[in-house]
């Protein structure tokens, strides 16, 4: 084997890895907190994780797969897992292809959680949809500003960053 195909297996083996672990720490998040993780009123301190994918786009997956896998422990069951799950997907690949900066990386999540999933409340357990949508934006922006105040405060620190392997947006700002 050829010393670039060597390491375009262990990339790839790297990639696989670190989304393995992203998702397994989103897991862990939403299983220690599930009082707040699940619900009409939620803070899922996991969704801090969406803006992973600001800074490496394959984390995508990661966050996705541990939102997946977060979800089967809802009381919602199935469609928890359907609808939660995309609705996470949406706000990764907005945050990763089309966020030009951290900031506006968080409102995504913040949308895209804050519509959809009550919409999910009012559909199945006939809670108030505007109600729900205050409850549940709040509780993401709460979630996701948790998220932004970590990089910012870490953005200093390229030894993070470079173990991560971060490839993208590695001089943000805001």
């Amino acid at each position: 084997m050829t010393t670039e195909k060597q390491e375009g297996k262990s990339d790839l083996i790297y990639k696989i890895a670190t989304n393995g672990i992203v998702a397994a720490i989103y897991v862990v998040l939403c299983i220690i907190s599930t009082p707040f993780a699940y619900g009409d009123i939620q803070v899922r301190v996991a969704e801090a994780l969406v803006l992973l994918c600001f800074f490496r786009r394959d984390f995508v997956i990661g966050v996705t797969l541990g939102c997946i896998l977060a979800n089967m422990n809802s009381t919602l069951g199935p469609w928890d897992i359907l609808i939660g799950s995309l609705a996470t997907l949406a706000s990764s690949l907005l945050i990763a292809f089309a966020s030009p900066s951290l900031l506006i990386a968080v409102l995504w999540p913040v949308l895209f959680n804050g519509i959809i999933i009550p919409l999910e409340l009012n559909w199945l357990l006939g809670l108030p949809f505007w109600m729900c949508v205050l409850t549940v934006s709040i509780g993401e922006l709460v979630s996701v500003s948790l998220g932004y105040a970590l990089f910012m405060a870490l953005r200093k620190k390229k030894g993070f960053f470079s173990a991560l392997h971060f490839n993208r947006h590695l001089d943000f700002k805001w």
